[in-house]
């Protein structure tokens, strides 16, 4: 199945680096997300990121955890990020931890991209099986 929307973001709270040398830093991050459409539901976010002295390279591992409906289904699952860019070349990679889902999503797996605008607006798309 597919679902799509919109996403909000807020509450970007970065701690110190815990990590900093030869300009390369490594922290952690969390920030809130608010989903509309198919999936409706909130998130936390918890990322751990390493920035460099090149602008345009970094990269990025994060943990979400989501709670909501996902087509009318309540529950709650867990995804893993995995991003990088590479001066400009971005990857990034979004899937549902294994047996992370909860309630009405139980057994849930997939993989969410996410689209960013022009102006600046967040979108998804989440291909899912449950």
């Amino acid at each position: 199945m597919d679902a799509k929307g919109t996403f909000d973001t807020s509450d970007w709270n970065p701690s110190p680096a815990f990590h900093d040398q030869d300009g390369v830093s490594l922290g952690l991050v969390t920030l809130a997300k608010t989903f509309h459409g198919d999936l409706n539901a909130t998130s936390v976010v918890h990322l751990l990121m390493v920035t460099t002295p090149v602008p345009d390279s970094r990269s990025y591992v994060a943990l979400e955890r989501v709670e909501g409906t996902l087509h009318g289904r309540s529950g709650s699952f867990v995804v893993q990020h995995d991003a990088t860019s590479d001066v400009g070349e971005q990857s990034l990679r979004i899937t549902v931890v294994p047996d992370s889902a909860t309630g009405e999503l139980t057994g849930l797996r997939g993989e969410m991209r996410i689209l960013i605008a022009p102006d600046g607006g967040h979108s998804y798309t989440f291909a899912y099986q449950l």
